[in-house]
């Protein structure tokens, strides 16, 4: 029996995770019939290739989703607020990358690894939620931990790459780092502050509440994707003078006592999980290491030892695979396999 094909669309193709994309869909052998590429009016005309063709990048319209089975978008919110309706009217079927849609209850949020069976739920709307690429790789590795023991409380702290912020902020850090060698002024623009040599504890707007977006996204889609209103929640998200994988500390409180060494024999069969956990070697998950990788490396596991069923984690990875491009991909290989 031969294999379905689909036409795909990457909206917001030139850009990192556009570029990620469309990497992934050859890697990963997906079943693309035919490719289209779309972007701002600015990129028209440029080509991009897939698998040894050039392909021409059109404008992103209203128009452009006709015959298209499934649009991957990274596109920015606006754009998906206004696009994504329309693709989706077209009978195209919505992966988005942005948080334009995450939190609409019609519209469902997907970590494959963990709630695979919500993306039955595109029905509602066309449209299928990628969530924050800091959610997505904490609940890579929280979600066997949950379904087994239950979590009361998780209290996490990111260090987050620039690239998160896009391929400004990575010139930006690149250049402030030259001119702070080169004894110069480090021009500011990205960020409030110098990135270069320093940490930022403010990620997206802050909010009445004194959290930041970042930090609310984290809350609120980490209850989304598991089901479960009933999780504690707090985060502290911070800009650290990284290129590339952003960096957790997590702490969890489980409902119900956990075997330390069953947590680690979890984690080292769980899908998409590497555990990487051996620090009397100096071996333990580092951002260069998840740097072009997919899976969520997780490390540093311990009790903690300050409260009961307490446990700690460090978990990394690359924000753009796998915190964006390559779990977009993964929820329309889910689609395409079960649902069209």
């Amino acid at each position: 029996m031969s294999r379905k094909l689909f036409t795909v669309a990457v909206a917001g193709a030139t850009g990192a995770v556009g570029n990620e994309m469309i990497r992934g869909l050859e890697s990963r052998n997906f079943p693309v019939k035919s490719l289209k590429l779309l972007a701002s009016s600015r990129s028209v005309g440029r080509t991009l290739k897939f698998k040894g063709e050039d392909i021409a990048v059109e404008e992103l319209t209203g128009d452009a989703f006709k015959g298209v089975d499934i649009a991957l978008f990274s596109a920015g919110g606006g754009p998906s607020l206004e696009f994504a309706p329309k693709a989706a009217a077209a009978g195209c079927v919505v992966v988005d990358n942005s948080s334009a849609w995450r939190m609409d209850a019609d519209v469902p949020l997907v970590v494959p690894e963990a709630n695979p069976h919500a993306v039955a739920g595109y029905v509602k709307k066309g449209i299928i939620a990628n969530p924050n690429c800091s959610t997505i790789q904490m609940l890579v590795a929280l979600n066997p931990i949950y379904r087994k023991y239950g979590l009361r409380r998780i209290v996490v702290s990111t260090y987050q790459a620039v690239s998160g912020s896009g391929k400004k902020a990575i010139d930006e850090l690149s250049g402030q780092t030259r001119a702070m060698i080169h004894d110069a002024s480090a021009a500011v623009s990205v960020y409030p502050h110098r990135i270069a040599f320093n940490c930022l504890p403010h990620i997206d707007v802050f909010l009445e509440n004194g959290y930041t977006k970042e930090e609310m996204k984290m809350v609120n889609e980490t209850r989304k994707i598991l089901e479960d209103s009933t999780i504690g929640v707090t985060a502290t998200t911070v800009r650290v003078p990284v290129f590339y994988g952003h960096s957790e500390a997590v702490n969890v409180e489980t409902k119900t006592p956990f075997d330390i060494q069953d947590i680690r024999a979890m984690l080292a069969s769980a899908p998409g999980v590497r555990l990487v956990d051996e620090p009397s070697a100096n071996v333990y998950p580092m951002a260069i290491d998840a740097q072009g990788q997919d899976d969520t490396l997780v490390g540093r596991i311990r009790r903690d030892e300050s409260i009961e069923n307490g446990l700690n984690l460090w978990i990394v990875a690359d924000n753009i695979r796998k915190g964006a491009a390559t779990n977009t991909i993964q929820i329309a290989e889910i689609l395409a396999e079960k649902y069209l």
